[in-house]
């Protein structure tokens, strides 16, 4: 009679503990599956948002020359020294002689803070249709130029060049 009631209590007991250690196992398995499908459901988007990026890479690769144009009107960083490399060889193809550059400042435009403002002060020398030539220049170009103020004096002598001051603001990011 003790036989049947401890084998049944051997038996409880036994079941008692194999679902005690058990069950935290069995429920750090559920927690491991739901993260596992949260992280395929955030992998999907992620494959979804590359796609999507791939699609646009691609898009854009159809507009190079306009993103490029727009580049070289607004150039990432202001460099000085091409941008006085330009004015120089754009005077003399317009048959000007540049006689002083002063870089004035380089700040932040008013409009917009991510905009740089260079300002140059530039002294030529030549004839009014090369001037004009040279301004037109400048307007043609990809380069955001803009002329602020324009002084000239008529020459002394008749054979004498006009000089030209310009006050140009030249924009970069």
């Amino acid at each position: 009679m003790n036989r049947p009631i401890i084998i049944a209590f051997c038996f409880f007991l036994t079941l008692i503990l194999g679902v005690g250690f058990l069950w935290p196992k069995y429920q750090n398995l559920n927690t491991l599956q739901k993260r596992v499908e949260e992280k395929k459901v955030e992998l999907k988007y992620q494959e979804e948002y590359f796609l999507k990026l791939k699609e646009i890479s691609e898009e854009l690769k159809k507009y190079q020359t306009q993103l490029l144009k727009i580049d070289s009107a607004l150039p990432p960083e202001p460099s000085i020294p091409a941008l006085l490399d330009f004015l120089q060889k754009k005077t003399s193809q317009s048959g000007l002689v540049l006689k002083k550059v002063e870089v004035g400042s380089i700040a932040p435009s008013k409009d917009s803070p991510r905009i740089q403002e260079i300002r140059l002060n530039l002294r030529v020398l030549g004839s009014y249709s090369s001037f004009k030539n040279f301004l037109l220049t400048l307007e043609k170009s990809a380069r955001l130029f803009e002329v602020e103020n324009i002084a000239f004096s008529s020459p002394q002598k008749k054979e004498e060049p006009f000089t030209f001051d310009l006050k140009i603001k030249v924009y970069s990011y």
